[in-house]
Parts: structure tokens; sequence; C-alpha cells
């Protein structure tokens, strides 16, 4: 057990954009942040005026003098792995912005660092903690739509043009590691596998359809799961309109996810033992639907940061590790590799192969 109410932050990002919504949680949270970092100064020292701490442009000089518990890294994705690294091996439990790494291979390192080091590494990936998301968990778990059948997600997360004129960082491939794919759909591709697991063999699709950046800014895919079942994927900072929907269909019924609306499907007898004995040319098993609207009432990094907190003062995991937080890169990867060489890649990730890609995009 550990008093966390006497742990001593610091913030390594302070002038992100996202920086205010880790700090409404911080502050509902009590956290103590003694100093923060940020490799722009002006708006870093405003930023850590407003929390009252002191200010560094050197990370590496801050974990020295500070010499704190917990690091909050909310920098662009390529820097993740290293400074995490870098936390770790001075002691810290680390919090770390989604994606942890824009590559496999790295964030293999993290997690290994993590382990070493017997320190906590958790991704904040919010969006796994909203009730209508552990309510669609809970079913998966308890068998409720038994053996998978097929996966849809379909998630537009529309951009404008000047949102990606507002840090030089962004839309490119040593800035961001990839566009979609990185960015936005990382929470897409975790809350899929977080409810469906990894498939074992992915057909990647990925283009810069409209936008004038050099990573992609549409993206699909075709998955096969482990038990032959099929999955699809879209998604898109160009499309709008259309609300983002998962369904995960299974042989006992299947759950679609709407924003926070929930609608359960159960068929009884199940859909395969039905289909094997039924002496109906065209029947159909016993059908049942229920909606249910749950509101979202995590408080989105505030539940994150309660989790992590309650991970560190109990010794276990939080909901989010490094563990799990690597299931949507790899699934991510696996996308863009085979895109790019126009094949079936078979996960986990061929490490090697997907470093050598990258190195290439990275040179134009």
């Amino acid at each position: 057990m550990s008093n966390v109410d006497s742990l001593r932050y610091v913030v390594i990002g302070v002038a992100a954009s996202i920086f205010p919504a880790h700090r409404r949680a911080q502050v509902a949270e009590n956290i103590n942040v003694v100093a923060a970092c940020d490799n722009r100064a002006e708006p870093g020292k405003a930023r850590a005026a407003e929390i009252g701490c002191a200010f560094y442009e050197d990370y590496r000089a801050m974990l020295a003098e500070t010499k704190p518990d917990v690091a909050i890294i909310v920098t662009p994705h390529p820097l993740h792995p290293s400074m995490t690294i870098d936390c770790l091996r001075a002691g810290c439990h680390v919090l770390v912005e989604k994606p942890m790494a824009i590559d496999v291979a790295s964030a293999d390192q993290m997690i290994a660092e993590a382990d070493k080091s017997e320190r906590i590494l958790a991704i904040n990936f919010q969006h796994r903690l909203r009730p209508a998301v552990e309510k669609a968990r809970q079913l998966v778990a308890e068998g409720a739509i038994g053996e998978l059948v097929r996966t849809l997600s379909v998630e537009p997360w529309f951009r404008t043009a000047y949102y990606y004129r507002t840090a030089d960082w962004r839309a490119k491939w040593k800035g961001e590691g990839g566009g979609v794919m990185m960015n936005q759909a990382p929470h897409t591709l975790d809350i899929l596998c977080h409810l469906a697991g990894l498939p074992r063999k992915v057909w990647g699709w990925a283009r810069t359809r409209y936008h004038s950046i050099e990573v992609e800014d549409t993206a699909q895919a075709m998955f096969e799961y482990p038990n032959g079942a099929p999955g699809y994927l879209t998604v898109s900072t160009v499309e709008m309109g259309v609300a983002p929907r998962l369904q995960i269909i299974g042989e006992k019924g299947g759950m679609e996810l709407v924003g926070n609306q929930l609608t359960i499907y159960r068929t009884t007898p199940s859909s395969r033992e039905y289909m094997l004995t039924s002496n109906e040319m065209f029947g159909k098993p016993e059908s049942g639907t229920e909606t249910l609207d749950i509101p979202d009432t995590s408080g989105a990094h505030l539940a994150v940061y309660r989790d992590f907190k309650a991970a560190i003062r109990d010794g276990r995991q939080p909901r989010c590790n490094g563990r799990e937080g690597i299931l949507s890169l790899e699934l991510a990867n696996a996308i863009t590799l085979s895109s790019y060489t126009d094949r079936a890649v078979t996960l986990p990730v061929d490490r090697a192969a997907y470093c050598a890609l990258l190195s290439q995009l990275q040179k134009g």
C-alpha cells in the first residue's frame, strides 16, 4: 500500500493542447504537481505558473533535481518511448498519452523497462472507462454473446485543414508517425481490441484523400480473428455525418455501441445451434433486443487518474497498462504495413519489417 496523496508528480509537455483535460483531472484528484517541463518556454512557463510549480525546459534536469514519484507525459507521440524509459529508470510511475509509441518495437521496450523497474506504466485510453464500454466488456466477459461471428467499427474523426496547421509536428511521419491511425483512431482500435481481442491477420488500406498532408487521412481494414471470424474497420478525418458505431456479433446474439447507447441482441437458441438443427428453410431463432442509454459519468481523464492512483496505492496494474495499451498499436502498425506492402499481415507484427517501413517513410 502506498500513500498516494503524498506522491510528487511532474508533467512533461505541459504546453500541449490536451493538457487542460489532464489538469482538470489532476485538480479533482488533488494531484501534487511539483514541476512541469516543455521545450516551448513561453507557453510552458505560463502553464507552470497557473499550476504554481517549478518550470524546466529540460526534462532530464527536472527528473534529477525534483526526484518525483510519478511522471505524466503529454508530448508528441515519437517522444513517448525515450521519455517513458527515462522516467521509469528515475524511479517514477508513468502515465503516458496515447498512443504509447508509434511502433510496437519501441512499445515492447517500454513494457520491458516497466517490468524491470517494478514501476507502473499506464496508457491514457479514457474511452475504455466509459460506463457503456464497461457494460459491453462485462457482457463479453460473461459470455453473453457467445463465440465471435463478426465485428464492424466505423468511426469518423472529422478534422479541418486548420487543425493540421496548429502544430508543426502534426500530420508528419517524423512528428506523429502516421495520420488518423496514430492520432485519432487509437481510441477506436483500443475499444475494438478491448472488447473483441486482436485479430490474427489484417488486410489494410490507408490513403491521403483530401487533406494536404504527408500521412493518411483515411484508413480501412479487414480482419480475420483466431476463430476465423471476419472484422471490418473504417476511420477517417474527412468523413462526417454518420455516428460512430461498433458492432460485435456472436453466436448467442450481439451488441452495437453508438455513442453511449448500447443495444444488446440475444437469440435462443444460438444461431449455430438453430442453423444446424432447425427443420425450417427460412426460420430464425427467437430473438430479443434491449437498448440501454448509459450516460458517460466517467469524467474522461478523471477516470484514468483515479484508476492510476488506485493502482499505485493497491500495488496492482491499471486498467490500461502497457500490455493493454500496445494492442491498438499492434493493430495500427499492421494496417499500415499491410497497406504499404499490399499484402496481408499476420499478428504479432514483424517488428523489423515495420521499423524499416517507418524509417523509409520518415526519410520522405
